[in-house]
């Protein structure tokens, strides 16, 4: 099992080199990098991406070079414009910008970003709080709720329960997150009905003279219709893959078997079953939270206020600043491919039968 670790932690270097190496390419042809944004900004506070559409055409012939790289740089000096380049670093070829770039993330160096004057590892650091907040305790609520229900599901199966149930989640997997979101709100939070939960943020304006039990409390006050949003569609996934793995070695021999013997149902079930069914929902684990914590966390935070990961990755790409961009994909990537091996790790942990050794050779 070691030597397989080792391997696969070897494999995570390559890779992501990889999805840097394709990235970075991509973004050479986007058009609107830093250098545009702040000229955008500096001809009237406009988008970038106005320029985009058409004018520019009435150019000065001395600043016609420069023109033709950034649109709307009209009433801008050039050398400004090549101050800007060198700043930012544009002055040097694509290639040497990335290896530079390479080198400085080898020592996690991932440098500050360009328009917040702040470090990204810092900038990461400040906003981690509300992604690991949403990620952490809606996969564990999913889970907590999930296994149980398909583990009855399974038993069941076919009554009455399993098919209202099962109405129920799809319902609920068919909602979109951000409608659910909203409905909450309107419902929980001051919008048209009751005032139960705070409207935005993930903590209360008098946080730091609270109590640590009142801390507590604030803190899954505000974190509760946020989570309960992120949750609602992962129920369906889990509960159903619990059932039918359930179902599956239900029917195997080594069931009947321990039936045979006299073996109670919670026994057979929990001393038997439980540890082949829960393979693969284990396995899962880490995609529901990789889930959770990336896809649906931009428009959760948008709706709910909450200042983290998923508006910073939005206004990284919206404002092109890259070093917060690439900085972000590196930490995000390097996370993804490493939770890939915990899972692993966990297959073992379940069933030590599973030999990882044998399976590649």
């Amino acid at each position: 099992m070691a030597a397989y670790i080792l391997r696969r932690l070897l494999l995570v270097i390559p890779t992501l080199l990889g999805i840097m190496v394709i990235n970075f390419a991509l973004v050479q042809f986007v058009p609107g990098g830093p250098v545009e944004q702040i000229i955008a900004q500096m001809e009237g506070g406009g988008d970038v991406f106005e320029g985009f559409a058409g004018g520019g055409a009435d150019v000065d012939t001395q600043s016609a070079g420069v023109s033709d790289r950034y649109v709307g740089a009209r009433g801008l000096p050039p050398e400004f414009i090549e101050e800007l380049e060198r700043e930012f670093g544009f002055d040097k070829p694509p290639l040497e910008r990335f290896l530079t770039m390479l080198g400085n993330y080898a020592r996690l160096d991932f440098g500050e970003s360009y328009f917040r004057s702040i470090s990204v590892t810092d900038l990461v650091l400040e906003k981690m709080p509300v992604s690991i907040s949403l990620g952490l305790w809606s996969t564990l609520i999913a889970y907590i709720v999930s296994i149980p229900l398909g583990i009855r599901k399974a038993v069941k199966d076919g009554s009455s329960f399993d098919t209202w149930t099962s109405g129920a989640i799809i319902v609920a997997y068919a909602i979109p997150g951000f409608l659910f979101a909203i409905l909450l709100l309107v419902l929980f939070a001051g919008g048209s009905y009751w005032q139960i939960f705070p409207l935005r943020g993930l903590t209360s304006d008098n946080w730091d003279s609270l109590s640590l039990m009142g801390k507590i409390g604030d803190y899954f006050w505000h974190i509760a219709l946020p989570v309960i949003a992120s949750t609602i569609s992962a129920f369906a996934t889990l509960t159903l893959l619990t059932k039918n793995s359930f179902l599956d070695e239900i029917k195997k021999h080594y069931v009947m078997t321990a039936r045979a013997k006299g073996l109670s149902e919670s026994r057979v079930l929990y001393g038997h079953v439980f540890r082949n069914a829960m393979l693969i929902v284990i396995a899962g684990f880490p995609a529901v939270f990789i889930g959770v914590f990336f896809s649906g966390s931009l428009i959760i935070e948008t709706i709910f206020s909450l200042d983290g990961l998923g508006r910073l990755g939005f206004e990284a790409a919206v404002a092109r600043d890259y070093p917060v961009i690439f900085g972000t994909l590196f930490i995000f990537g390097l996370m993804s491919l490493v939770v890939g091996i915990l899972s692993d790790v966990m297959y073992v942990l379940v069933d030590p039968r599973i030999d990882f050794e044998k399976r590649e050779g």
